[in-house]
């Protein structure tokens, strides 16, 4: 008998795999903070003898170098992959023995990256699990665009031949253990659902339902932005990445705070948009620690950008501490927790702006007074639809496009309200009026505002 034990991430989208049998086991793309997989193994008393690695990441750093370091672990890599440490390069059919009567098989999957790998793991020479990274996915695939964009159509092309080796050499009852899918902006498309099987996805997974060329034209029709900060991404995974450090960050005091965001630094709000709104730092952003912290502070931050982080608690610093190490943002610059009314210097007082439903901007809109509307969701989300009248600029790209935004009242909405507290936090630093529309946009019809398509 095997396990399988999943690592899940929910703020980047992806799971992490520990697997094996009674002694020992196999880590398959591990994240960076390693303590996890290490205490996964502990808890079932396995050794880890192989750390294995489906492609080198563009969305996160990986900590399977500092993971083989520490277990002694043998390190598997694509053998065409581009790296510069000392691995085990895998290539198609290869095998290693993980416990007795457990192999894993690597099997070329080209499509996510041009050396993407999946491991099949066999039980007695029979497939019993496949972990296929970026390659098929449930109800999708991994993106192609990723690596170079002249390889972009040939990638998507041998994403389809790889999905269908996959299903061609596995039983339908064999689950499909993907790194990316569970929200990732690794993936061609979002896909619903927590699981699947080889079986499920001969039936329901374009790349195995549609002929080649019809497939490639609706993936690359349908790619959407790329997180900026993958750009560092891939290059940090293949010089091979440095051991994550989470002891805690300097406490900052009031004067601190002040002077860090005088000097252009980024203090970032950890709070929710709630508390946020009623009582923040001037000049301080808002990411949720319980939103897509990583993906959207690491997309928005000027890259290398010192930042100080603000939170009710120190364990919601911790936590977003450990997110924020496995997308390369290693080190706080500082920290400080408690009452907000303690993070600004005497004689100061905490900046706020107002919330508002889609209601409340159809009536004020009803009284004839001119407000805007900014629209920050992704060209995307907007096609399928957007408030008449409204100004575009998707959230990942406001801090740089600021002065695009037109004078007057600012209401800023997405499609359901993370992304415009972060929007409504960046023009309120900027010194501009704003009220964030906490609503999800089937709301906007419901209240009566005139919604169309471009």
């Amino acid at each position: 008998m095997f396990f399988v034990d999943t690592l899940e991430f929910e703020g980047l989208g992806n799971r992490s795999y520990l697997v094996g049998g009674p002694r020992a086991a196999v880590a398959v793309d591990p994240p960076r903070d390693v303590d996890q997989v290490i205490a996964a193994a502990a808890k079932r008393g396995v050794r880890i003898a192989y750390v294995a690695e489906t492609h080198v990441h563009n969305d996160y750093i990986t900590g399977g170098l500092e993971l083989a370091r520490i277990t002694g672990a043998s390190y598997l890599v694509p053998a065409a992959a581009h790296v510069s440490f000392a691995r085990t390069p895998v290539a198609d059919g290869d095998t290693v023995t993980v416990d007795e009567g457990l192999v894993l098989r690597a099997l070329a999957t080209p499509g996510h990256t041009p050396h993407h790998t999946s491991y099949v793991l066999e039980e007695d020479g029979r497939g019993a699990a496949a972990f296929t990274g970026g390659s098929l996915l449930i109800g999708t695939v991994g993106r192609p665009d990723l690596v170079e964009p002249r390889l972009t159509e040939e990638l998507a092309r041998a994403q389809h031949a790889s999905a269908h080796r996959l299903a061609d050499e596995l039983d339908d009852e064999v689950p499909v253990l993907s790194t990316h899918g569970f929200g990732s902006f690794c993936s061609s498309s979002q896909a619903e659902g927590d699981a699947t099987t080889i079986g499920r996805e001969r039936t329901a997974n374009d790349a195995l339902t549609l002929d080649v060329d019809t497939f490639v034209a609706e993936m690359l029709a349908g790619l959407d932005d790329v997180p900026a900060y993958y750009a560092h991404m891939g290059p940090a995974n293949a010089a091979g990445p440095a051991p994550v450090d989470l002891t805690p960050p300097r406490r900052a005091d009031a004067g601190e705070i002040a002077a860090r965001l005088a000097a252009g630094e980024w203090v970032v709000d950890l709070r929710s948009r709630t508390a946020f709104a009623e009582g923040h730092v001037a000049g301080s952003f808002n990411f949720e620690g319980d939103g897509k912290l990583a993906t959207y502070l690491a997309w928005l931050i000027p890259w290398g950008k010192p930042v100080t982080l603000l939170a009710d608690t120190p364990e919601r610093i911790a936590d977003a501490q450990r997110e924020l190490a496995r997308v390369g943002i290693d080190r706080p610059a500082a920290a400080a927790t408690g009452d907000p009314a303690a993070w600004i210097r005497e004689g100061e007082r905490l900046a706020s702006f107002p919330r508002a439903r889609f209601a409340d901007l159809a009536e004020v809109r009803g009284r004839g007074e001119e407000v805007v509307v900014l629209d920050v969701r992704r060209d995307s989300e907007r096609a399928a639809g957007h408030v008449e009248g409204a100004v575009h600029v998707p959230v990942h790209e406001l801090y740089g496009r600021l002065d695009e935004v037109p004078s007057g009242t600012v209401w800023v909405h997405c499609a359901g309200g993370m992304r415009a507290a972060i929007a409504a936090s960046l023009l309120d630093a900027a010194g501009r009026a704003v009220v964030a529309v906490d609503d999800g946009f089937d709301a906007a019809r419901e209240a009566g505002l005139t919604v169309t398509r471009p």
